[in-house]
């Protein structure tokens, strides 16, 4: 109070506790709400620190050993391919809105709230998963939406039980197949999917929780979300801290895997931005690097105001940092010692079918190995019931060990490492 007692305005400038000599300059001019990054490098734009050069305007993403995170697209391949989406996804927009007005006014709860959910059937079995964890947990699906890129997975989610959205025309040029590894191709084009299908529900007055399939839930997120007696009710969007600190991610981490928007118009306002951010979507490789850029503008433009829930000081939304980097935490969480979590996110990790692999010895594997990567035909056959949760969800986790270093429900001291000289995690 003593500090800010003669302030009227208060400037926020954050800044990595590190080593790094920095010097920050004050200078009389035009307000600015932004900040220049000016650096030491040599000649050519992908020189490294040189203490002997001059300083040169350098973009935020320039690392010391010259590399920069964030890449202008190469035109040829990437700006065509994104407007197609975009304009592709804008022609059917008007028709999708009166195809999801009708499954919105079923899923949403008291609050005005829904979930979204997008998949392909690369990765219909972790869908499978998260329905099935719920369904054995008593926890209730009907606020979520379904939006399936392909026909395959519109089957196995309507099988499923849960409210489902496909339109052929508007995910016709989106892949089947999962992602071979973070950042492909086929990953980069289904974050243009992620994006739309939030847009839709935003577009139409809705408040969202987006969430991938990678996902298991302990309690029903909605309800901390939805808790006006919270401090944390006041922001417009809340996100699970992606636990990454790379300068691409800076300065929220937040992670596009699992988020809760409010609807209002700064939010109304941000998501028209992003559904037009298909270029740096693509370039990325990620959505999530440009939902943040995305952010930390519209923050400064019209107080968007922002929560991240820190992945130390808080234990509701746990994730994949946990999972790989936090093994103290891990046990206590295995061992059935804390009770906070609302959803535990199988993120930072490379594959599917590690994200498959870890889930199984971590105790969170409810789906029955006939079931993963079927169509609803193979699975049912000439059976006439029309679901196949009966078939496919089993009442206890399959547990099974794997990795000895990973965090597991039981010992798999037996098993190999997955990391080169990985100790057991017991």
């Amino acid at each position: 109070e003593d500090a800010t007692e003669n302030c009227q305005y208060v400037r926020v400038l954050n800044q990595p506790r590190d080593t790094k000599k920095r010097c920050f300059a004050f200078v009389p001019g035009y307000e600015m709400m932004t900040v220049q990054n000016w650096m030491r490098y040599g000649n050519k734009s992908r020189s490294p620190l040189d203490d002997t050069s001059p300083f040169k305007l350098a973009s935020r993403g320039k690392l010391s050993n010259g590399k920069e995170e964030f890449e202008p697209p190469q035109r040829r391949k990437v700006v065509p391919m994104a407007r197609d989406l975009t304009v592709q996804y804008l022609t059917r927009l008007e028709q999708a809105h009166e195809q999801l007005k009708p499954l919105a006014r079923a899923a949403k709860t008291a609050a005005n709230s829904v979930v979204v959910m997008t998949c392909n059937h690369g990765q219909s079995e972790l869908l499978m998963n998260f329905v099935c964890a719920a369904k054995s947990r008593g926890i209730s699906t009907n606020p979520i939406i379904l939006f399936a890129t392909d026909v395959e997975t519109y089957e196995l989610s309507q099988s499923l039980g849960l409210k489902t959205y496909y339109d052929e025309e508007t995910f016709k040029d989106l892949p089947t197949s999962a992602a071979a590894v973070y950042g492909d191709v086929t990953f980069s084009m289904m974050m243009m999917a992620k994006i739309y299908c939030v847009h839709m529900l935003t577009s139409l007055g809705y408040h969202v929780l987006f969430q991938d399939v990678d996902m298991i839930w302990y309690k029903n997120p909605l309800e901390f979300f939805e808790d006006k007696s919270l401090p944390t009710y006041e922001f417009d969007m809340h996100f699970q801290d992606d636990g990454s600190r790379q300068v691409r991610f800076a300065p929220y981490s937040a992670n596009s895997g699992f988020y809760y928007i409010r609807n209002n118009p700064v939010t109304q306002l941000f998501m028209e931005n992003f559904v037009m951010a298909g270029v740096s979507v693509l370039a990325g490789k990620s959505h999530q690097q440009t939902m943040i850029s995305l952010i930390n503008e519209h923050m400064t433009l019209y107080g968007l105001k922002v929560k991240v829930y820190s992945r130390v000081d808080t234990d509701y939304f746990p994730g994949g940092y946990h999972y790989h980097m936090n093994k103290q935490w891990m046990r206590e969480f295995l061992k059935g010692n804390n009770k906070n979590p609302y959803i535990f996110h199988m993120c930072w990790t490379e594959n599917k079918q590690n994200k498959v692999l870890f889930l199984r010895q971590m105790g969170e594997w409810y789906v029955q190995d006939t079931c993963i990567g079927s169509t609803v035909k193979d699975i049912l056959g000439s059976k006439t019931t029309s679901h196949i949760d009966s078939t496919c969800c089993s009442a206890e986790p399959l547990i099974s060990c794997h990795y000895r270093d990973k965090p597991s429900k039981h010992s798999c001291a037996d098993s190999p490492p997955i990391d080169k000289g990985g100790k057991s995690f017991w």
